[in-house]
């Protein structure tokens, strides 16, 4: 079939194969130009297929040699129909793999349930023993509690009163004012329920209990702060609580793992075009200026150059890991710096519909979404024939 993008919002709902092969094979081509760390051998990453969970897999197998097991849920193809770009990444990523004779199988299904959990570990038991490195990237808007059967659903919400600001609609370039109404308290409840950090200690408990979990073992989380711009809708709103319960089971886990030696952390990454934050108001206008900025003074990262930096010069460089004050990685201390932050927001005063297009860099941000999706890649001949009927070499289950 044809395969062209077909969005709706912030979503595209269709996903080109070749495309998402390419994307994957740059960010590989770009590991494998960088000089190998002292990184782990014996990987699981959950959220494995897109993102920064996509990009630590590759950076875990091709700056390491690693063997990984990702964990994710998405959709395959069906005739006529394209899976989801997490589907052919993750197709991608496996091929590539194998062919480096590295390792590599994926478990599709709910990160959430006891039966992908269980049988995550029956799979580590069986083929590489334990592991020494486990990266909870896990994005969901929601979660079914396996305890309780209860449906919980994540809300983008501030919190104490309605939030007004810019944002912009990055495919028509229109600069608006847009409100969001507050959350009520079972709003915030659910949201820390889907995004906080209670499936992370599950995770971690059950791979503790089984005895898969490698002496000096190591957990890292991500999080994202962010400027005083995105406060009110991000950090201090329904997600930032998440967040928060986060961060805090970092130290809870670390506590829960010390007969092992094995340390939990959470990572504050860089603010990058994913589908989750094309759909976050405020967010697509700040990342667009963010990127014009970043890009003039040759800061700019995307998410494989993110978790190189994470891997490289944090977790795996020998030397005892720099932490915040709040006992947090920080790879987003580049766009946190004052001239850059100084920088956007002498241009978010500036921002409207007629100037957004110079001004930021909107383009880019557009570039970033549908790549995301296997779209305006170069190298990659559209409009022709594609077999949306790709399969993952070692799926576990679908």
């Amino acid at each position: 079939m044809i395969i062209e993008p077909r969005t709706r919002g912030f979503i595209c709902l269709t996903a080109h194969p070749e495309g998402c092969e390419k994307n994957v094979q740059n960010q590989i081509d770009y590991i494998k130009a960088q000089p190998k760390n002292n990184g782990p051998k014996r990987v699981l990453v959950l959220g494995a297929s897109t993102g920064f969970g996509l990009a630590s897999r590759i950076t875990s197998a091709f700056g390491s040699d690693a063997a990984t097991i990702g964990v994710f849920f998405e959709k395959p193809p069906k005739e006529g129909k394209t899976a989801s770009p997490g589907w052919y990444n993750s197709a991608a990523f496996e091929k590539a793999a194998h062919a480096a004779n590295l390792y590599a199988k994926s478990v599709n299904g709910d990160a959430f349930s006891k039966e992908i959990k269980q049988q995550t570990i029956d799979l580590i038991k069986t083929d590489l023993g334990q592991v020494d490195l486990i990266i909870y990237s896990v994005a969901a808007p929601m979660r079914v509690h396996p305890d309780t059967g209860v449906r919980h659903k994540s809300v983008l919400k501030p919190i104490g009163g309605v939030f007004s600001n810019k944002t912009v609609d990055f495919h028509t370039a229109k600069v608006s004012e847009v409100s969001i109404q507050p959350a009520i308290p079972e709003d915030i409840q659910n949201t820390v329920a889907v995004m906080g950090g209670e499936d992370w200690k599950m995770w971690m408990d059950a791979m503790m209990q089984a005895g898969v979990l490698a002496e000096g073992a190591t957990t890292v989380a991500y999080s994202y702060i962010g400027p005083e711009v995105t406060h009110a809708v991000y950090r201090n709103g329904t997600i930032g609580m998440a967040k928060n319960d986060l961060e805090k089971s970092a130290f809870e886990i670390t506590e829960s793992l010390q007969s092992i030696s094995a340390k939990a952390y959470v990572s504050v990454n860089k603010a990058l075009v994913t589908q989750a934050s094309s759909a976050i108001p405020v967010i697509p206008l700040y990342i667009s200026l963010l990127f014009k900025i970043m890009k003039e003074k040759e800061l700019h990262e995307g998410c494989i150059e993110q978790m190189h930096r994470l891997y490289a010069d944090r977790l795996y460089s020998g030397q005892d890991v720099p932490l915040d004050d709040e006992g947090r990685i920080r790879v987003d201390d580049w766009e946190m710096r004052p001239d850059v932050q100084e920088a956007v927001a002498g241009l978010w005063d500036q921002a409207n519909s007629e100037n957004i297009e110079t001004l930021g860099d909107l383009s880019g941000y557009k570039k970033d979404f549908f790549q995301l999706f296997g779209f305006e890649l170069e190298g990659v001949v559209y409009g022709k024939e594609s077999d949306e009927m790709v399969w993952i070499p070692s799926i576990v289950k679908s």
